[in-house]
This record gives C-alpha cells, sequence and structure tokens, in this order.
C-alpha cells in the first residue's frame, strides 16, 4: 500500500516529545513490511539541523520542501512561513496535496490543533481518499488556550473528526473521551502505542556520574515535556512531602526534559519555598542514549499526569528495567499496574506514599523491576504496525487492495 502520514513533528526534531517517535516506529515499521510510506510534516528548521548535527543528514531539496529518506521512509518537510509554539503555518501543504495526493491508497493523520491535518483531510475528502485520524490525547482540551482550541474544533476539528474512516484511541481512557464527545462507536479502533529500545545499552552510572549523582543516592526521575498538564509540581510537592518524614533516604529529583511556557523557572521557585532546592535538579531535554542512561540509573519513574492518552516515557522507563508510579489518568496505567508500577491518584499525600514504598520496600520493588521485563515484552511495536496494516488495507479501495496482495503474494 502507499500510506501518508501527516505530523505537525518528525524526526530528528524529537525535541517534540512522543509524537515525532510514534510516528518514525510506525512509518519504519511499515515500511519494513513492504509498503511505501511518506511523512508529510512541518520544518521547524531542517536546514540548521543539517549543519549542526553530528550524525549525518542525506536530504535533499523538493518542490515542496526538504526530502529526507531514512529507513524506508521518505519525509518531506514544508516550508514553515509562521508559527506559534507547535502550531504552524504551511502554503506549501495545499500544492502537495494537489500535486502528489492522488498515489496514495490511504492517509493518517496524527495530532489535533494543527493546520496541516484539516488541509490534508480536506483535501482527502474531495478526492474520497480514506484518511484515519489519530488524536494523541488531545481531544479533550486540558491546559493553556482553551477558547483558542474551542474554536478550532468549531472551524475545523469537527470536521476533521466526521470526515476520517478511522479514529485511533491509544488506551480505553481515550477511548471513552472519544465516545463521550460523541463519536460513534463503529469508526472507534482501539491500538496501543510501543517502545522501540536501544540496540545496545549505556552503562549503568553513566548519568549519575554526569549530574553528580552517587550510587547511594535515591535517583527519582521525571522525563518529558515540563508542561502544566504533565505535572511535575505534584510530583515536586510528593518528592518535598517524602523528604520531610524519611529522614533516612538520602533522594535527588531530576526533571529531564524540554522547558514549556516558563514551567522549569516555577518549579525551581516552589523547590526553594520547599526547602529541597539542593535536592532538585534539571537536566534539560536528553535524547538518544542519554535518555537510556537517565531510564537505567534512575530507582522510580514518575509520570504524575492530569491527563496521558498513553505515556510513552512511562513504557521506555519499564523496558530500561525500572520501576514507575504513573497516575489512574496515564493510559497504560492498566498495562503495568502492581507488575511494572504502582497507579495512584492525582494526589501529593498519595504520590508521596507510593515513592516511600518502591524506594525503602526492597522486596517490592524486587518484584516490580521483575515485572518490567514481561510488561517489557508485551509492548513492542509489531503489534500496533500489523494493526494499522489490517486497517489500511480495509480502507484501501478494492483496487488498490488487489494490486499489494499480487505484489505480496
Amino acid at each position: 500500500m502507499r500510506i501518508l502520514n501527516v505530523t505537525e513533528t518528525y524526526a530528528p526534531f524529537l525535541e517534540f516529545g512522543g509524537p515525532p517517535v510514534k510516528v518514525r516506529a510506525l512509518s519504519e515499521g511499515l515500511a519494513r513490511r513492504g509498503h511505501q510510506v511518506t511523512v508529510l510534516t512541518a520544518d521547524w528548521g531542517l536546514e540548521k539541523r543539517l549543519q549542526t548535527r553530528e550524525e549525518k543528514i542525506t536530504a535533499e531539496r523538493s518542490p515542496f520542501g526538504w526530502r529526507w529518506n531514512e529507513n524506508g521512509v521518505q519525509a518531506i518537510y514544508v516550508p514553515t512561513w509562521l508559527h506559534y509554539r507547535r502550531v504552524s503555518w504551511n502554503p506549501a501543504v495545499r500544492r502537495y496535496c494537489r500535486a502528489r495526493l492522488q498515489n496514495f491508497d490511504v492517509v493518517h493523520i496524527f495530532g489535533l490543533y494543527d493546520l496541516l491535518g484539516p488541509v490534508v483531510a480536506a483535501a482527502s475528502r474531495k478526492r474520497r481518499l480514506p484518511y484515519v485520524l489519530e488524536p494523541i490525547g488531545m481531544f479533550v482540551p486540558m491546559v493553556r488556550n482553551l477558547w483558542l482550541k474551542r474554536m478550532y474544533h468549531a472551524a475545523w476539528g469537527r470536521r476533521l473528526l466526521e470526515g476520517a474512516s478511522a479514529v485511533i484511541a491509544t488506551s480505553d481512557q481515550e477511548a471513552g473521551e472519544l465516545l463521550a464527545g460523541g463519536l460513534p462507536r463503529a469508526r472507534l479502533v482501539a491500538r496501543r502505542n510501543g517502545v522501540e529500545v536501544p540496540a545496545t545499552w549505556p552503562a549503568r552510572g553513566t548519568f549519575r556520574k554526569a549530574r553528580g549523582i552517587s550510587a547511594e543516592e535515591k535517583l527519582v526521575l521525571f522525563l518529558g515535556r515540563l508542561s502544566a498538564k504533565k505535572s511535575p509540581d505534584l510530583l515536586l510537592r510528593a518528592f518535598a512531602e517524602l523528604s520531610g518524614r524519611a529522614t533516612g533516604i538520602s533522594m535527588t529529583l531530576v526533571f529531564a526534559g524540554p522547558d514549556e511556557s516558563g514551567v522549569e523557572a516555577e518549579l525551581g521557585q516552589m523547590a526553594t519555598q520547599l526547602g529541597v532546592q539542593s535536592k532538585v535538579q534539571f537536566a534539560g531535554p536528553v535524547f538518544g542514549e542519554s535518555k537510556w542512561a537517565a531510564y537505567r540509573d534512575a530507582d522510580v519513574f514518575v509520570l504524575p499526569s492530569r491527563n496521558e492518552n498513553f505515556g510513552n516515557t512511562a513504557a521506555e522507563a519499564v523496558a530500561a528495567g525500572t520501576p514507575v508510579i504513573v497516575t489512574e489518568q496515564c493510559g497504560i496505567a492498566p498495562l503495568l499496574a502492581d507488575e511494572a508500577g504502582l497507579v495512584v491518584r492525582h494526589d501529593t499525600t498519595a504520590l508521596s506514599n507510593a515513592l516511600a514504598r518502591i524506594l525503602s520496600e526492597a522486596q517490592l520493588r524486587a518484584r516490580l523491576v521483575a515485572g518490567c521485563a514481561v510488561v517489557a515484552s508485551r509492548l513492542g511495536w509489531e503489534e500496533p504496525v500489523r494493526d494499522m496494516e489490517a486497517l489500511y488495507a480495509g480502507l484501501a479501495s478494492p483496487q488498490a487492495a488487489g494490486a499489494e496482495s499480487k505484489a505480496m503474494g
């Protein structure tokens, strides 16, 4: 099949968090299965990245922007004229649709609250080309500019959803939100996310050495965007509460990830007010080997989100063998509860108590570490890729499906 994936952010712009990692994993997985996969995305400064990245990217100019072929996937980066936060204006996307959209059998649009998806969706509807929509946890507006998001739904979002042949939910929680929002059950498709582990693991102690954290110190890790939705402030308060009553436990809390809207400064001020500033570090964004080194060295990973459609970072921590704590609002919670981690209410005391248990109860921690390997074995990308392959085949035209079966035979 010929598949077009549409996403606001894609590799190598991994600072945007989970979406570019997810889209890359699905795209490359489908390419390995013999499909022709193209990713249409915004250009967030690829030319500058070409000049500064250590790894060599062999991108070239195309009629629609930069073109990069990697691992069987062709990515087209349409020029960005203007942008506000993670929303970009890319006029060339209309020209791309007019010139290239007829070359695809199915379109998969990732995300809401951007301007790429609605343009491609409208062009797909005009051509009667089926498209799949994956909101990636954005369907329910949680924080920041709620009135703008409501305006988006009124102008584009409602039509985007209504015209989709299928809508992907990555957890029972997200499925419930979509159904409550009026999505017909017949168009809802459940598909979990996966986790892609490195070919080789960094040596234990690498991250601790880089941050000046001793092997005896208990390391509590938050890794992800420092945004209000992910509630890093809740974790800081829980950590401070535990520090105040667990005088026998020497602990360090590390926030690793890109800052969003000045949250890091707010957390720094809060740490000072709570009297734990000497026990809190801000590592900034970490990617690649540094990210996996952080997971490996942590005693516990915490994802305290107010709402999380899945929770890719928790899955990555589990794959690295580190027990996790997630809130009930994280979609991944049922997949790891009491096997690879603890699930708690979105509450300071509940989170503080869970931290205390994992850091001080050796038997519990050993059981959760053993459970990480079991859970990680169920979180690969192979199954999600096959699920998407089957969904696309069912949506593609009979002619395309017939041609594909002959090609694969």
